[in-house]
């Protein structure tokens, strides 16, 4: 791949996302950890080489426990991803988080209980994850998504699957005061960081949390459907995220493991 065609910007798809770009060529990656969800599509937005991967493969085969969360993060790092964007769809925890309510949020709550969640099994290699989201990506899709009205951060917890969250269950988590709930959150975030790549989310309220109030108990169909009538706004609003992207990553992103005797060699590992 020539470096003017290398993709350093990277959209990943969730639940009924699974394109975006047009005509775009597809690359089989191998990574130490297996196969990704899905070859990676590459192709332009713009003049601007963009790569694309959809979450859950590319007719949704994982379930978000058994997406191979490390293998897809590791190839778009290798095509020289360096800043990703990842919209997801998620159950809101509070009233004023209704259907087709967009959230960038700010923070993340760990509550999956089996997941491979670092590149890092041997060494003190203890990265910060204080603040999971880059601020700088985040601020874009807040510019990019002005016309919906997003809500500008908030807490998204993150349970294992693949069932829903018991009415018990999601008020615990509304009573903390967390924005949303989603399964595939993490650990996609602390391997983007694991990596030093720039990473934030768009999250699509789809449906209220099963204990948000006593009417409330969320279907499969329901999320495709609030999902499936603002897929086009999602895809519109990214287009222009990505195309004001700049290249020079002023964000500490970038230096999460810098100083760190890293038990693995980064990908494509260009002291970007």
């Amino acid at each position: 791949m020539t470096e003017s065609a290398r993709p350093d910007v990277a959209v990943i798809g969730g639940s009924g996302f699974y394109t975006f770009l047009e005509e775009p060529r597809w690359v089989e990656v191998e990574t130490p950890y297996g196969k990704p969800s899905a070859p990676v599509a590459i192709g332009t937005v713009g003049d601007r080489p963009v790569a694309f991967l959809p979450r859950h493969g590319p007719h949704h085969e994982f379930p978000a426990h058994r997406v191979p969360y490390r293998a897809n993060m590791w190839a778009l790092r290798s095509l020289g991803v360096r800043q990703v964007l990842a919209p997801c769809a998620v159950g809101g925890l509070q009233l004023e988080h209704g259907p087709g309510t967009f959230v960038v949020p700010d923070q993340l709550v760990d509550r999956t209980t089996a997941r491979h969640q670092t590149y890092f099994d041997s060494g003190a290699c203890h990265v910060s994850f204080a603040d999971p989201y880059c601020p700088r990506l985040r601020g874009h899709l807040l510019a990019g998504l002005a016309e919906q009205g997003p809500v500008d951060g908030g807490a998204m917890v993150v349970i294992e699957g693949p069932r829903f969250s018991t009415r018990a269950e999601s008020t615990w988590y509304a009573d903390q005061g967390w924005a949303v709930v989603n399964m595939t959150g993490h650990p996609e975030a602390v391997l983007a960081r694991e990596l030093a790549l720039c990473y934030a989310t768009v999250a699509l309220v789809t449906d209220h949390d099963a204990g948000v109030d006593q009417a409330s108990a969320v279907s499969m169909d329901e999320v495709f459907a609030v999902f499936a009538a603002h897929t086009e706004t999602l895809k519109s609003a990214l287009t222009a995220v990505v195309g004001a992207l700049g290249n020079d990553r002023d964000c500490a992103c970038s230096h999460a493991v810098d100083g760190m005797d890293l038990p693995i060699v980064l990908p494509d590992s260009d002291g970007r």
